[in-house]
This record gives structure tokens, sequence and C-alpha cells, in this order.
């Protein structure tokens, strides 16, 4: 059940940052950034789907712990976009809370699996 709510949060959560690379892009004119948003942002989710698939517990702990490194990279740039006021605070906070609510998701997976004894 966790994995299901974890796919659909990252998933809307990829398509949110593909809506705030374009804006950065088109209103900003911010490119570095952006792409690097992109990278870690839509990555999160993709590795999340990756570990339905793993081929061993050990190699599904490994994929949500690749989500949790690119979650916490995706909040350093959300950060860094608000203080350089590429984002408001309000854009910023909105997204940043998502991003730390698929966090907490993230780590409650990760100690699940590692305390199942599958």
């Amino acid at each position: 059940m966790k994995e299901n709510v974890l796919n659909d949060k990252s998933l809307d959560f990829a398509v949110r940052v593909v809506r705030l690379q374009k804006h950065l892009v088109n209103n900003q004119k911010e490119t570095v950034i952006s792409k690097q948003i992109m990278r870690s942002g839509t990555s999160i989710g993709a590795n999340i789907n990756e570990a339905n698939y793993a081929q061993s517990k050990a190699d599904f702990i490994s994929k949500l712990h690749v989500s949790l490194k690119e979650t916490a990279e995706t909040e350093y740039w959300l950060k860094l976009l608000v203080k350089s006021e590429l984002l408001t605070e309000q854009e910023g906070s909105s997204l940043i809370n998502d991003c730390l609510e698929i966090k907490k998701l993230l780590i409650a997976s990760i100690n699940t699996a590692k305390n199942n004894n599958l």
C-alpha cells in the first residue's frame, strides 16, 4: 500500500517539477538550475518505480536509497531557487513540503523493508 502512495506522490511531484522547469526557462530565462532540478526531481519517482521490480530485497532498498538521495538533492535546488529569488517563498514552500513528504515516506519504506524478514 505504501509503495502505491509513494508512486503516486512521486509522479505528481515529477509533474510539478516538469512544470517548474518550463516556468524557469520561459519566465526566468534560467537553464542551469532548471536542468539540475529536472534531473533530480524526476529521478525520484523513476527510481521508486524501478524499485517495484527489484531483483531482491537488497536491490529494492538500494533503489529507494537512490530515490532518497535524489530527494535531498531536489530539496537543495528548491531552497536555492527560493534564496536566489527565482521562486517566491510560497511557490518554493509548496514544492519543498511535497519533497519532504516524499522523503519521509521513503525513509519509512526503507526502514520497513530493512525490518521485514521476508
